[in-house]
């Protein structure tokens, strides 16, 4: 089976060298790598036009910054594989882990793995308390009105199969995609399975973007995607 990696990219020039390098490098046999620069400001554009392409399958450039959903949904729109999974352009998640994200996949058990941080004994950066206790409260919420039971609904790491992204139409444009995506497969009725992974956080020093602001369209979204759609 193909794997599309769709990598959204945003001010990412310290990182997007490594982050495709260790893609390159995964341990998957078969493997379609789509960057989606979102009007990069940092020098990230110049890099991917002059190193990175060669490298990859595809690069798309949006002209005005819209945000991870939205360039989560062009990427979407342009994967070809039999499975597509979502890669930040950070070095918080290690792409060395496909092959346990895909397992339940290629078993014939599932439709959709999430990847979850707080399952599993795998290593784990200390960073925020705040962070990772919002993140938890989001997970109840959404897990309250999709009758699921993930521990991490706010992860990187989510693989699908390609025919179950295609019949759902992302709509929200930044970090909401996260509820917005759970709320939409849980109403298709997949097969979900959740396996612990690893992670490395970084701080907002070093890059981190999410922010208080995504919390709460966060919490908007939980609502929207869940009780009116």
């Amino acid at each position: 089976m193909k794997l599309s990696i769709v990598i959204p990219c945003y001010n990412e020039a310290k990182t997007i060298r490594n982050i495709v390098e260790r893609v390159r490098a995964a341990p998957v046999a078969e493997k379609e790598i789509i960057i989606v620069d979102d009007c990069s400001q940092d020098g990230t554009r110049d890099i991917l036009r002059s190193e990175i392409a060669p490298l990859v399958s595809q690069i798309l450039y949006h002209d005005v910054n819209q945000g991870k959903g939205a360039a989560l949904r062009t990427g979407f729109a342009a994967a070809t594989g039999d499975l597509v999974v979502v890669q930040d352009a950070d070095l918080e998640y290690d792409p060395n882990e496909y092959p346990r994200l895909l397992k339940p996949i290629l078993d014939g058990k599932a439709d959709v793995v999430f990847g979850s941080r707080f399952a599993g004994g795998d290593a784990h950066r200390v960073v925020y308390f705040w962070h990772m206790m919002g993140n938890k409260f989001l997970t109840l919420l959404s897990n309250m009105l999709t009758n699921l039971n993930l521990t991490d609904m706010e992860t990187c790491y989510k693989v699908f199969r390609r025919e179950i992204l295609q019949q759902i139409t992302i709509e929200e444009n930044r970090f909401g995609f996260e509820p917005e995506i759970t709320a939409k497969i849980s109403k298709l009725e997949c097969v979900i399975y959740e396996v612990g992974i690893s992670y490395y956080g970084r701080t907002y020093k070093e890059g981190k973007k999410i922010g208080w602001r995504d919390g709460f369209r966060a919490l908007y979204a939980i609502a929207k995607y869940n009780l009116f759609r």
